[in-house]
């Protein structure tokens, strides 16, 4: 699944924190000791339990929460450092949590995420770009649809395909597949897989974790418990120290990608 060029960033972004610590106010800790790195074009997912401090983290990330201490680097410069609109030009967020009273239509609100380009692409170019995001994620019916009368998932992917028309390099994802029917959380995660830009994004579901991504993060009461390649971190001794579950790992019958059940041991 290749992207059109209308929706490729300049280039995809290295990415790495280091010793990074956050936390609301002075003496409480959400966030501690976290470090990990991305190269270029590859993806890293982050997972653990409720709580776990996956979605702090993805803030101090694309820079709506300021760490209390730590780095965070875009292509070996301190984030910030790096001016908001040129910020904006090459990172863009995708929030579980949306705002519905926007007053805009579904093309409207994927025109916003080419915003941060305005001046640098004509109008012909902006349209194109809309156009190819609607139509990749199965949404150009419902360009003219108020953004609020939209289902949960239909949401979830006019802002994916906002994400999309801002042409990053580094793509940030909460949790992306939430609200989403199977179907459509086969298809944005293989997208996520084939977008020429670094992406990290939370996920809870293992499988789609060790399917995608080159590396994982796993979380646990704000503290790095592993990273890593997916089979190395994702084992079901790791498993069940995080989540407190019993786990199996075969292969699907028909992709060959590892394949997770899991069940309560009694001892929990």
């Amino acid at each position: 699944m290749n992207l059109p060029p209308t929706l490729a960033g300049s280039r995809p972004a290295a990415f790495t924190v280091e010793a990074l610590h956050w936390g609301p106010h002075k003496g409480e800790t959400i966030i501690e000791d976290i470090s990990f790195s991305v190269r270029p074009g590859e993806m890293l997912a982050i997972t653990g339990p409720n709580g776990a401090g996956k979605s702090s983290l993805l803030r101090c990330l694309y820079r709506f929460l300021k760490p209390s201490s730590g780095t965070i680097k875009l292509d070996g410069t301190e984030i910030g450092h790096i001016p908001p609109q040129a910020f904006a030009r090459r990172v863009a967020s995708v929030l579980q949590e949306q705002a519905s009273d926007f007053g805009l239509s579904v093309a409207e609100i994927v025109e916003l995420g080419a915003s941060p380009h305005m001046g640098r692409m004509d109008r012909a170019g902006l349209y194109q770009s809309v156009e190819d995001a609607l139509s990749l994620l199965g949404l150009a019916h419902l360009a003219a649809r108020d953004f609020a009368l939209l289902s949960g998932g239909e949401k979830q992917r006019v802002m994916i395909a906002r994400a999309l028309a801002q042409k990053p390099d580094l793509l940030i994802l909460d949790e992306p597949t939430n609200h989403l029917d199977i179907r459509h959380q086969l298809e944005v995660l293989e997208l996520l897989s084939h977008v020429p830009a670094t992406v990290i994004v939370t996920l809870h579901d293992l499988a789609l974790a060790c399917a995608h991504a080159d590396h994982v993060l796993v979380l646990s009461q704000g503290r790095q418990v592993s990273h890593g390649p997916a089979l190395q971190v994702l084992t079901p001794e790791a498993i069940r120290r995080t989540f407190a579950v019993e786990t199996t790992i075969d292969s699907h019958p028909m992709t060959g990608r590892p394949r997770f059940s899991f069940h309560l041991d009694a001892s929990f």
